[in-house]
């Protein structure tokens, strides 16, 4: 072997050692850092109610309010009620005579609400109805409003000054030129004479 070649695997294997070495610091201080930045956020006593992601509000179901409700009567047939209340969210083959509406309503940091309704028929007519405690049309509307944020209310009419950025230029009196016209003789589809 050449002095030159060894001198080169010398330097190549302290260089290897070297680059290992200040790789294993770098790793190290790198798990350090990772460590202590996690466990400040801990520290904090309300970064978990400051930070969250956004939930959305999750409706689920047929809602059925008291106003519906109340017109269902016994002895309706099952096409006005398909009508009042809409198609139903259960309805069994093994349980042909009974509907139910059900109707769910989950908000961010509020307990879900569910509502239940059951109407039995006797044949093809409403024999009897089940419902859960049913709010009104505008306490439902109400309820899926979301909060409004105060602040001031932008104004509904531009000023005469705003209006004057947009006054359209002033037109030349000198004609536009038009664009060249589209040719009337188009070649044919095919050739001639097949």
């Amino acid at each position: 072997m050449s002095p030159n070649r060894y001198n080169l695997r010398i330097i190549s294997s302290m260089h290897n050692s070297m680059f290992l070495t200040v790789n294993r610091q770098t790793t190290s201080l790198l798990v350090v850092l990772a460590c202590l930045g996690v466990s400040g956020c801990g520290s904090l006593p309300d970064a978990r109610n400051k930070v969250s992601p956004y939930k959305i509000d999750v409706v689920q179901g047929n809602v059925v309010t008291r106003e519906q409700l109340a017109v269902i009567k016994p002895g309706m047939p099952r096409m006005v009620v398909r009508d009042v209340l809409g198609t139903p969210l259960l309805s069994s083959v093994f349980h042909g005579q009974r509907w139910d509406y059900v109707f769910s309503l989950q908000r961010q940091g509020e307990l879900a609400q569910s509502r239940r309704v059951t109407v039995f028929f006797a044949g093809e007519v409403v024999e009897r109805i089940e419902a859960d405690e049913l709010p009104s049309e505008s306490e439902f509307v109400a309820t899926l409003k979301s909060p409004v944020k105060a602040g001031p209310i932008p104004p509904l009419e531009a000023s005469p000054e705003s209006l004057k950025k947009f006054e359209p230029a002033t037109k030349s009196t000198a004609p536009v030129p038009l664009p060249p016209a589209a040719p009337r003789n188009y070649p044919p589809l095919e050739p001639a004479g097949n």
